[in-house]
């Protein structure tokens, strides 16, 4: 049926915006404002896709195992290093947090691109650079969602990326809103130098919740460069993902839990077009925009309510500096 169809290709999309949102989330909750996510993003693809391309060259008789976990291990790396890169640069150097962040992005796209570009042609291979044989592991799907019809396809035709986005998400919203971890990450977004007088340690949320940020957000980029293209690298071919994905913060009011629903509502409206037949090319890139207008709508919503508990961490974007405590 064409609905499941479209539910379908919905959460396909939908994914990597989930991962770059929930990343996202636990960032800004600590009260860092990482406009780097599109970066780490790119680097977590970038460098998944080239643990996996090594592995795949010296390996004799790739492991389904190690196919697994190499690329996952190095997409940790790739994107917690670039995160860690800028927790120092913002935390303990206080640099302007919205400069660092579109430093990050920049150098994390460059960065991509130039070894997902070049590193075939390092190793004198030529060509693309692909992975087909480790992407088919990650693509694998649950052996019965053949057999299940429509049910199947909507909820058990994924890798398994799709399902550890959805848990990743969901832990989260519980240790933000049920734990005291949560409540402290909070204390520290909202007002730091209250929780640095109430004995939290300031420094150490703000690296951990904004490396932990980066490594999620990095899986979105790995996903797509294993699931979502299975395995082939193409310069630019990210897009502006994770631009969607910082905007997804907004429209899910910060809640992890909210962002799995916006992020398949996301994906659905950038597919839109394509279910739509005759359209020129101005009216597919104003379907494009889809996601941008119903962001700015709910901000607009939600300024106008000001609840408190859809707002963003009230000290967001603002280094602590604590001598001034």
């Amino acid at each position: 049926m064409l609905i499941s169809t479209i539910i379908n290709k919905s959460i396909v999309q939908g994914i990597p915006l989930l991962f770059g949102s929930t990343g996202e989330i636990i960032t800004e909750k600590s009260g860092n404002l990482n406009l780097g996510i599109p970066g780490i993003m790119y680097v977590g693809g970038s460098t998944g896709i080239l643990g996996a391309y090594l592995y795949e060259k010296y390996a004799a008789v790739p492991s389904p195992f190690w196919c697994i976990v190499i690329p996952l291990v190095s997409a940790i790396l790739g994107s917690g290093l670039l995160a860690l890169l800028y927790s120092f640069l913002t935390v303990t150097l206080h640099a302007n947090q919205n400069v660092t962040g579109l430093a990050i992005t920049t150098f994390g796209t460059g960065f991509g691109d130039f070894f997902g570009g070049s590193i075939t042609k390092i190793f004198g291979s030529g060509g693309n650079l692909s992975v087909k044989t480790t992407a088919d592991y990650y693509k694998t799907t649950l052996p019965f969602a053949n057999n299940l019809g429509d049910f199947g396809k909507i909820f058990f035709s994924y890798g398994f990326l799709v399902y550890l986005a959805i848990i990743i998400a969901v832990i989260a919203a519980i240790v933000l809103k049920k734990t005291r971890v949560g409540l402290h990450l909070r204390a520290v977004g909202e007002n730091p130098a209250t929780a640095d007088a109430a004995g939290i340690n300031v420094t150490k949320y703000k690296y951990l919740a904004t490396c932990i940020g980066g490594i999620v957000a990095g899986f979105g980029g790995l996903y797509f460069i294993m699931d979502y293209t299975g395995g082939s690298w193409t310069n630019g071919g990210f897009g502006d993902r994770g631009w969607l994905a910082i905007a997804l913060v907004i429209f899910a009011l910060w809640r992890p839990n909210f962002g799995i629903i916006g992020s398949f509502i996301f994906g659905g409206l950038y597919i839109a077009y394509s279910y739509v037949s005759g359209l020129s090319r101005a009216s597919i890139a104003i379907f494009n925009m889809l996601p941008y207008i119903v962001t700015i709508v709910v901000l607009i919503i939600t300024s106008m309510r000001n609840k408190k508990e859809n707002q963003p961490p009230q000290s967001l974007g603002l280094s602590y500096f604590r001598e001034e405590r």
